[in-house]
C-alpha cells in the first residue's frame, strides 16, 4: 500500500501570522493530547467535539482555532475570544464543561472526506515541518471511540 503524499495544515488556514495559524476547525484535548477537526460548515465538527467531550475529552475550542507554530512541536490554543459554548443543532448552544486551553496536536481529522479503505494507508498533516496524522472521518460511525482510544492507545503501523 502507498503512503499518500502528507498534506500542509496550511491549506485549511483562515489566517496566517507569524508562528501562527488561524483555523476555522474545533479542538478537544484528552490529557494534554489534542486532537483539530477540519471540515466545511455543516460536516460535523461541532457534533464530532461533543462526542469527544462525553467521552471525557476537555474542549479547546469551537469554530475557530489557532495552531501555534513557533516551537519545535504544534501546539493547538484556544482564541482569546473563544467563549465556553459549544453549538449542539437542533437543541442549542451548550456549556463545553471543562476548558482546556493548549494542548499538543497529535491528531488532524478531516471530515469533509469519506474514507474509502477499509485499512486506509497512513495519511498525513503537516505544519511547521512536522507531521501528524490525518484521518478522512466523514460518515464514520466508530469515529467518536476510535479517537478517543487512538489518543489514548495508538495506533498500529500497517
Amino acid at each position: 500500500m502507498r503512503t499518500p503524499p502528507p498534506v500542509p495544515l496550511t491549506d485549511w488556514a483562515a489566517d496566517q501570522r507569524p508562528g501562527r495559524l488561524s483555523l476555522h476547525a474545533s479542538a478537544a484535548a484528552l490529557g494534554d493530547r489534542g486532537v483539530l477537526i477540519l471540515g466545511a460548515s455543516g460536516t460535523g465538527k461541532s457534533h464530532l467535539t461533543l462526542e469527544l467531550l462525553s467521552r471525557g475529552a476537555r474542549l479547546i475550542a469551537d469554530d475557530g482555532v489557532w495552531v501555534d507554530i513557533s516551537g519545535p512541536a504544534p501546539f493547538l490554543e484556544r482564541p482569546d475570544t473563544a467563549t465556553d459554548l459549544i453549538e449542539c443543532r437542533g437543541i442549542g448552544l451548550l456549556r463545553g464543561g471543562p476548558i482546556r486551553g493548549r494542548a499538543d496536536l497529535m491528531l488532524a481529522i478531516d471530515l469533509d472526506r469519506a474514507e474509502p479503505e477499509r485499512l486506509p494507508p497512513r495519511r498525513m498533516v503537516t505544519v511547521a515541518g512536522v507531521a501528524r496524522p490525518l484521518i478522512w472521518g466523514q460518515g464514520h460511525p466508530t469515529l467518536p471511540t476510535a479517537v478517543v482510544h487512538m489518543l489514548r492507545h495508538g495506533r498500529e503501523t500497517p
